[in-house]
């Protein structure tokens, strides 16, 4: 069962405390702005880039609207990841980009 956290609540945990925030957007869409810390781990390459993360933590993942976050949580959590996908994604950021 997929996980999600409203942009709103997961905006005041990321301003009170270290999560890890993966972006899974392409890499131009990353460079063109992303959440300060995030970490870019394009959907089409997860399937490989994802042996990289840790699996006794928890992570946050966006992108620009909420689907390919979705579906990236998916995929993560079949793998035995903990991940909470981020609702609206980038498009409701409320913060600065990077």
């Amino acid at each position: 069962m997929l996980t999600n956290i409203s942009m709103a609540d997961f905006y005041e945990k990321y301003q009170n405390e270290h999560l890890d925030l993966i972006d899974v957007r392409e890499v131009h869409e990353f460079q063109a702005g992303h959440a300060p810390g995030a970490k870019n781990l394009p959907l089409s390459t997860l399937e490989q880039g994802y042996k990289e993360l840790k699996s006794d933590q928890e992570y946050y993942i966006i992108c620009q609207g909420g689907g390919r976050s979705a579906t990236a949580c998916q995929f993560l959590r079949a793998q035995g990841l903990a991940v909470t996908n981020v609702e609206g994604g980038m498009n409701h950021w409320p913060g600065d980009v990077e």
